[in-house]
Parts: C-alpha cells; structure tokens; sequence
C-alpha cells in the first residue's frame, strides 16, 4: 500500500516539473518577443504574435511585439526561421498583419513558390487564412497563372468598401477652390 501512494506521489512530482520546464524553458509569449523574432511567431497558445510601433512624447519610435487575436492553425511556440522569411519574400520588421501582400504580384510568386509553400507551413497558413478572410482561396491562386492570378488579386482589391463619389460634378476654380454646380434638384 505505502508503495503504490509513494509511486502516485512520484508521478504526480515528475507531471508537475515536466509541466514547469515547458512553462519557463519552452513557452513563448509574444510580449517577451524582441523586433528581430516578432513577426511571423506562434504563442505557446496559439496565438500570433505581431509587431506594433509607438511613438513617446519624446518622438521616439518603440517597438513592441503583442499578442494578436488571431489563431494559428495547429502551430504553437514557433519564431520563423530566416530561411522561410526570405523564401516567402518576408520582411521580418513588417508591422501588423494584413492581407494587403497579397496585391503584390512579386510576393505572390515567392509564397507560391515551392521554397515556401511546401517548406513553410506556418506562413502558408497565415496568408490562407487572410486570403479566405477575402475571398481568395489561396491554393488556387496559386496555380493561375499571368493575367489571372492579377485577375485574382483584383478580387481583394475590390472586396472593401467604396465609397461613393460625389452627387453633383466639381471643378476647380482658377484660384484653387471648389466650384461646385448647381445641384440637378434646384437651389438649396
């Protein structure tokens, strides 16, 4: 009897340092991050970590890593390497995360090169989960080619918002300032 409660009290000890040595040697937490290994990191959580910028009152630029609120898909404590940043044609001082890469042609053929697709799963992931957040199904803008792939692109671009222009024509007076015509409904 006294030999299985000193067993369970072992097990117990070896579960709780094994948990404690992942919790101080191999956990990352985004706020602990520098500049350099920021963008493009995985929480021990799950979550991405970002890179955001102040100013002091002094005009000192500040940058500080955070976590964001976006998940990574099955990935946890992970800084990307260098060789992924520079195949997939990353910079690793990017501030934020956006999917406003993805209107760039030349970082299009880097992400689907096979370099990055195939070796880096992690950025892969992140920018497909943008581009869905968009409309795009990002294997399959992957495999258009020339026209059609900026045809896809075109499709991000024109997801957002436009606002309307203005109701009655403008035009610019001699001096500068507006002109505005006659409204089509009569005066005021």
């Amino acid at each position: 009897m006294g030999s299985l409660y000193f067993l369970k009290i072992f097990t117990l000890c070896v579960v709780i340092f094994a948990f404690s040595i992942e919790a101080t040697l191999g956990s990352i937490a985004c706020e602990n991050l520098n500049k350099d290994s920021c963008s493009f990191a995985v929480s021990s959580n799950g979550k991405r970590c970002v890179l955001e910028k102040s100013v002091r009152r002094s005009g000192e630029e500040v940058f500080v890593c955070s976590t964001s609120q976006i998940d990574a898909d099955q990935v946890t404590n992970l800084i990307e390497s260098d060789k992924c940043i520079e195949a997939c044609g990353l910079d690793r001082n990017v501030l934020g995360i956006s999917s406003d890469a993805l209107l760039d042609s030349r970082f299009v053929q880097k992400l689907c090169s096979t370099r990055c697709y195939n070796g880096c799963p992690n950025i892969v992931d992140l920018y497909f989960s943008l581009g869905v957040g968009e409309g795009v199904y990002l294997p399959s803008l992957c495999r258009t080619e020339g026209d059609n792939k900026r045809r896809g692109m075109s499709e991000i671009r024109s997801s957002g918002y436009v606002a309307p222009g203005p109701m009655v024509p403008t035009k610019l007076m001699a001096n500068g300032s507006p002109n505005m015509a006659p409204s089509p409904t009569g005066p005021y």
